[in-house]
């Protein structure tokens, strides 16, 4: 049975090693992240997630700084060589991030709204975050860019927020750096099918 999404979403890896070597212009990335976000479902269309996309300097400036942060979190020297060889290629290297966020106002809203669901906004606010997510990363991966899913929050925040002036009622979720794939992911691993799935009749 051929199943053109879940090709697509087959072809979504983790790419670990990036480049500057995208054949998309910035303006048409963004439209494909714009669309994909605007495409994500939301408990009651409620829409909460926010993405910033950042390209050129600001792209170099969110991961200079996160190393700078880096440097006071880990705990000795080597350590931090390891980060910052990771975050120089494999987040760094690459040509943009698109920080994803969470509308707070929009789930204090819904429950208000709809108090009998109240306790589960939060939850359904994270559906939504990891639908776009996943959205965004497919249809990037779609064009032949690679990317990943960091979370350098809640470290990171407010050197974010600050640098970036982003609303104090935004909360980042995550960061997805993207750009050319210069070295593919390796193959995946399944756990077994009788230990993860179950079919009742």
């Amino acid at each position: 049975m051929s199943n053109s999404f879940l090709d697509a979403i087959k072809n979504r890896r983790s790419i670990y090693a990036l480049g500057k070597n995208v054949s998309l212009s910035e303006d048409e990335i963004t439209n494909l992240i714009e669309e994909a976000v605007r495409q994500s479902p939301t408990a009651f269309n409620s829409q909460s997630v926010r993405a910033v996309i950042l390209f050129g300097k600001a792209h170099d400036e969110l991961w200079d700084g996160i190393l700078d942060i880096l440097h006071g979190e880990v705990p000795n020297e080597e350590a931090f060589q390891a980060s910052k060889a990771k975050v120089e290629g494999a987040f760094k290297a690459g040509v943009g991030t698109v920080l994803f966020y969470t509308d707070e106002n929009v789930i204090s809203d819904l429950k208000t709204n709809f108090p009998l669901y109240k306790d589960a906004f939060d939850m359904f606010g994270e559906h939504g975050m990891g639908i776009a997510n996943m959205d965004v990363w497919s249809t990037l991966a779609a064009e032949g860019i690679g990317a990943s899913l960091q979370h350098y929050n809640p470290i990171a925040d407010k050197f974010i927020a600050d640098k970036f002036d982003i609303p104090a009622n935004w909360t980042l979720k995550s960061q997805m750096p993207f750009g050319s794939i210069e070295q593919e992911a390796g193959d995946k691993e399944f756990m077994a099918d009788d230990e993860r799935f179950r079919v009742i009749k």
